[in-house]
């Protein structure tokens, strides 16, 4: 991955690249941005810059740097037991799969990784055996005699214990050591570790950018890159998604619309809710990071719903597969008296189910929540 190669973001580009030439590389950086962003490409295309400049054999550097297979380059990620690893998961027993990944899908989030790897139904982590490997790998001598670099992707998903560990290490690095922690959600990570990193936040990508990029890289027409564009919210994961018709907005389409119809019909009817029971076990059934995502989902339609009713159309992108469903029909039932109450709710659900609680029964009281809250009227 080259600086090239990255979709937008030039200013981050410029000023990373004049930090390194200037030799002011912080020996701790954080990139956040939202998914589709871009941040790990950037990381990656930044190391190689780092690795390559000092390097006495620039073009074998390269070639490593393109493999993702430089000694000097380290990464770290979100992972959990499967088929092949048992126990134990760390890094490094998932290398050749993480290279793989990284081509076929640089800007691909964190559920496709699981995926990749045969594990979208448990929550993957960074644990205290991870933290452990980086401290080993980083207090070794560079390969090359230059930097060494560490990429610790989704480092919220770091555990207590893990962050802990890295503290020392982050606060007094071995020399020509540098971390690049990526992150989504900079909240969700301890405020000692965030302390020591010089943050750089990454714009979501302009839809110039997305089209222009679905047009030269995957040739795309004019007027469907800017539809998927538009549709894609700055993510280039979910436009790629979008073109190639495997986004699981399908799927989360039909349970949204029968959770919505069967959450306004059940008020005073005990049968109906025999239905939210079911859609309820129907979705515990399909995995933690599933459901986190659909839920995901279901505020983003809220939202839409909302803009809807509001007349404010130019910033509606969504439209639904299902004829039978209109979203003008159903606007209306979400307004000012009641869109806070419902991102609360379904907010609380996500931190919960985020949390390993029973995903049935949080599906289920949120449903009983739901049907009271669209049948409120707006003051």
């Amino acid at each position: 991955m080259l600086f090239d190669e990255i979709i937008g973001q030039q200013h981050l580009i410029n000023h990373l690249k004049s930090s390194a030439d200037n030799g002011r590389i912080p020996h701790a950086q954080l990139f956040v941005g939202k998914e589709g962003s871009g941040t790990l490409p950037t990381a990656i295309a930044y190391a190689r810059y780092v690795l390559c400049a000092t390097s006495k054999e620039v073009d074998s550097c390269h070639i490593k740097c393109e493999k993702l297979a430089h000694p000097d380059l380290h990464f770290a990620f979100p992972v959990a037991p499967n088929s092949k690893v048992k126990k134990h998961p760390v890094s490094s027993l998932f290398l050749d799969d993480w290279r793989s990944f990284v081509k076929e899908q640089p800007y691909g989030n964190l559920f496709n990784w699981f995926q990749h790897i045969g594990i979208e139904n448990k929550q993957g982590q960074i644990g205290v055996d991870e933290a452990e490997q980086i401290v080993k790998s980083l207090q070794l001598k560079s390969y090359e005699g230059g930097y060494k670099v560490m990429i610790i992707w989704h480092s919220e998903k770091m555990n207590t214990s893990a962050a802990n560990k890295l503290l020392k290490l982050l606060e007094e690095p071995p020399e020509k050591t540098v971390f690049l922690l990526v992150a989504e959600n900079e909240e969700q990570i301890i405020n000692t570790i965030l302390s020591r990193c010089q943050i750089l936040h990454f714009p979501v990508l302009s839809e110039k950018d997305i089209a222009d990029t679905l047009m030269s890289q995957e040739k795309s027409f004019h007027a469907e890159a800017s539809k998927i564009a538009h549709q894609a919210e700055g993510n280039y994961n979910k436009a790629l998604h979008i073109l190639r018709h495997d986004s699981d907005d399908l799927i989360f389409e039909k349970w949204f619309v029968l959770w919505v119809r069967c959450a306004f019909k059940a008020k005073g009817n005990a049968a109906v809710v025999e239905h939210l029971i079911e859609w309820s076990d129907t979705i515990a059934k399909s995995g933690r990071e599933t459901q986190k995502r659909f839920l995901h989902y279901c505020l983003q339609f809220f939202r839409q719903a909302l803009l809807t009713n509001y007349k404010a159309t130019e910033l509606v992108f969504i439209a639904t597969e299902d004829k039978s469903f209109d979203l003008n029909k159903f606007a209306p039932f979400i307004h000012g008296s009641n869109i806070l109450a419902i991102e609360k709710e379904v907010s609380d659900a996500l931190y919960h189910i985020e949390r390993n609680g029973n995903a049935k029964i949080i599906l289920l009281d949120l449903s009983v929540k739901l049907t009271k809250l669209l049948h409120l009227k707006e003051v």
